[in-house]
C-alpha cells in the first residue's frame, strides 16, 4: 500500500444536529455514513423533488464513466477530485488504479464527515499513490500548492469538480475558482464538472422549492444554474462528446438513458 498524507486523528468533529450535503448524498445512493437529521432532511426533499435520488445515483455513474474515459483514452494518470465525498465503492482512485496501477490521485473536501472517513480513501495499489487534503475549493491557490506534494502539475491532470461549484453561490467566484485551477495545470489536462440545473427541458424545474428548503435546513447553501451558465464554466476547454448534457446520458451505456436536471461534462485544455 502507497499512501499519501494522514489526517489528524481526532481533528474532525461532525456536527450531527444539521443535515449536511455529504451525509445526505450519502443517504440517497444507499451509503450507510449518515445520520438521522440527514436521512430527515433527504427524505423530505426525496418527497419533493422525487428525482433527486436518481440525480444522485447518475452523478456517482457519471464520475466512473468520466474517470475510465480519462485513463483509457487519454492516457491521464493524475486525479484531483475537489470535494470529493464520502467514500463508497468505485472511488476516483479505485476506477483509475484499475487501469493505470501507478495513476495518482488527491481528494480534497472540507466536511469533517468526510475527514473523519478519509483513511478508507488513502488506499492505493502498490505501484500509485493517493493522498487526502483537508482543504476548500474556495481557495484553489492553497489546494494546488498542497497537492503539488503529490501530483506534478507540469504533467496532465484531471481536475474533478462534481456538484462542487454548486455551493459557490456567486456565479463570477465559480467561475474565477475554475480559471485559477486550469491555469495551474498544462495543456492535454481536463476539466470533469457536474452541476446541477433548474431548466425545465431536463426536468430541473422542481430544483427550485427543494433547494429553498435545503437552504433553510441544511448546509451549506447550493445553487442550480442554467445551461448557459455552466457552459461558461467550460469557456476555453474543448469539450469531449456528447459535450454538456444531462450527467446520465454523457457515454451512456444505454441510448435510451432518461435526462436528470444535473448537467455532465468533460473537457480539455487545449
Amino acid at each position: 500500500m502507497s499512501e499519501g498524507h494522514s489526517p489528524a486523528a481526532g481533528s474532525a468533529r461532525p456536527d450531527t444536529t444539521v443535515a449536511h450535503n455529504a451525509r445526505v448524498w450519502n443517504h440517497w445512493i444507499g451509503g450507510t455514513d449518515h445520520y438521522p437529521v440527514d436521512r430527515r432532511v433527504g427524505e423530505r426533499i426525496a418527497g419533493m423533488f422525487p428525482v433527486i435520488r436518481a440525480v444522485a445515483r447518475a452523478d456517482r455513474e457519471f464520475l466512473g464513466r468520466a474517470v475510465r474515459f480519462l485513463a483509457a483514452e487519454r492516457g491521464i494518470r493524475q486525479f484531483l477530485d475537489l470535494g470529493s465525498g464520502l467514500p463508497t465503492a468505485e472511488n476516483t482512485h479505485q476506477i483509475a488504479q484499475r487501469i493505470a496501477p501507478a495513476s495518482r490521485i488527491v481528494y480534497a473536501d472540507n466536511d469533517p464527515t468526510v475527514l473523519a472517513h478519509a483513511r478508507s480513501l488513502l488506499t492505493s495499489s502498490p505501484e500509485g499513490v493517493t493522498d487526502y487534503l483537508d482543504a476548500d475549493v474556495r481557495d484553489p491557490d492553497d489546494v494546488l500548492r498542497r497537492a503539488a506534494a503529490t501530483l506534478d502539475l507540469s504533467r496532465p491532470v484531471a481536475v474533478l469538480l462534481l456538484g462542487v461549484l454548486n455551493f459557490v453561490p456567486d456565479t463570477g467566484a465559480a467561475r474565477e475558482i475554475v480559471r485559477r485551477l486550469l491555469a495551474a495545470v498544462p495543456a492535454g489536462s481536463h476539466l470533469v464538472l457536474t452541476h446541477p440545473t433548474y431548466d425545465a427541458d431536463v426536468g430541473g424545474a422542481g430544483n427550485v422549492a427543494a433547494m429553498e428548503f435545503w437552504n433553510a435546513h441544511a448546509a451549506p447553501p447550493i445553487t442550480a444554474r442554467g445551461r448557459a451558465e455552466i457552459a461558461a464554466f467550460l469557456d476555453g476547454l474543448e469539450l469531449v462528446e456528447p459535450g454538456l448534457v444531462p450527467c446520465s446520458q454523457w457515454r451512456a451505456e444505454s441510448a435510451s438513458a432518461a435526462p436528470v436536471p444535473q448537467f455532465g461534462a468533460v473537457a480539455g485544455k487545449p
